[in-house]
């Protein structure tokens, strides 16, 4: 019978949830190996088929996908009260579950500001819900400062958080998109 062999170690990390400085850290040995870097942000206090595909398509700009996501009392102070519905911590779970996603990392206050220069990506991406000039993250400006390209992926319409809540407070189906 033959033996059963091992697989090779991985060439990264596990999927992870990390400090801002391990992911400074492991930004550091994928730019140093080559590897792309996406850098987004958010608070994906619900997670439905828009943040997938979001995410699956920041992904597609790079190598690596680091998601800094944001603490629940910026949650609660950028979405009011009743939010967040899942804790940070089963949020960075959920998120570091998604094969897209290398690592996420949470972080405090009202904007990323600070770990997206910390990270130094090769591309930050937000969701179509902003965009370059009307509604434009202060994230972008920091990204544009540090030599990174900034992106904007397209919204799914009829899914986010807001109106899947609503959906479920009204008794209806969120399953179809309006």
């Amino acid at each position: 019978m033959p033996k059963p062999t091992t697989p090779p170690a991985p060439s990264s990390p596990p999927i992870r949830v990390a400090s801002l400085a391990e992911t400074t850290r492991w930004c550091d040995r994928w730019r140093a190996a080559g590897d792309r870097i996406v850098v987004t942000n958010g608070c994906f206090d619900l997670l439905h088929v828009g943040h997938v595909r979001y995410l699956e398509a920041a992904r597609a700009l790079g190598d690596r996908l680091v998601i800094a996501l944001n603490d629940d009392a910026s949650v609660h102070h950028l979405k009011g009260a009743g939010r967040p519905i899942l804790p940070a911590a089963e949020r960075a779970e959920l998120l570091a579950a998604l094969r897209s996603v290398d690592v996420v990392t949470v972080f405090e206050g009202p904007t990323a500001v600070g770990v997206v220069a910390a990270l130094r990506p090769f591309v930050y991406v937000k969701g179509g819900d902003y965009d370059p000039t009307a509604h434009r993250p202060p994230e972008a400006d920091a990204a544009e400062a540090i030599g990174a390209i900034v992106r904007f992926v397209p919204f799914v319409d009829g899914r986010s958080t807001r109106s899947i809540i609503a959906a479920i407070r009204a008794g209806e189906s969120a399953g179809e998109p309006r």
